[in-house]
């Protein structure tokens, strides 16, 4: 039997959405977009302001943005993509995942799940986020880093890396 897989993002300004778009067409899965139930502004992400509604939950480690949101079926998929912009040596996002992809992980049971970590940088790494994603999820869950894309991944290019997971 094959597994059911879906892929979920959360996008700050379009690319990851990009990237998740062409992913699952590539894997054959289907789509979610983790919104939250506050849509971020262009202020709320600029990283540079200590102020800002990001710098402040990423500041906290126990901030969770509510999801606007909930995906109903989660127990009819064994391998669950999770995208999310991230930028390793800029303070936004500090070398992990947003907080909200946190509230995501902690709102379903992944226990026997297979999640697939994938984000999209400029050319940064997955920094701290495998880490510190494993207490939000099921011990029984298996955990793949993934890979980290920029906005020119090829569809062909995302099937290839499927096939090799």
């Amino acid at each position: 039997m094959e597994n059911k897989s879906l892929v979920t993002y959360f996008s700050a300004s379009g690319v990851t959405k990009k990237v998740a778009e062409k992913l699952a067409e590539a894997a054959g899965a289907d789509l979610f977009e983790i919104k939250p139930e506050v849509a971020y502004t262009e202020a709320d992400l600029n990283w540079m302001d200590k102020k800002s509604r990001s710098s402040i939950e990423m500041n906290d480690k126990s901030f969770r943005p509510a999801i606007s949101e909930k995906f109903n079926n989660m127990e009819d998929y064994d391998v669950v993509y999770i995208g999310f912009p991230i930028w390793l040596g800029y303070p936004n996002w500090w070398s992990t995942m947003p907080t909200i992809v946190m509230t995501f992980l902690e709102s379903y049971d992944f226990s026997g799940k297979t999640i697939v970590l994938f984000a999209t940088s400029g050319g940064s790494g997955f920094g701290n986020t495998v880490a510190e994603l494993k207490g939000s999820v099921s011990d029984t869950t298996v955990i793949k880093e993934g890979k980290v894309f920029n906005s020119g991944i090829s569809k062909d290019q995302l099937s290839s890396w499927v096939n090799d997971l």
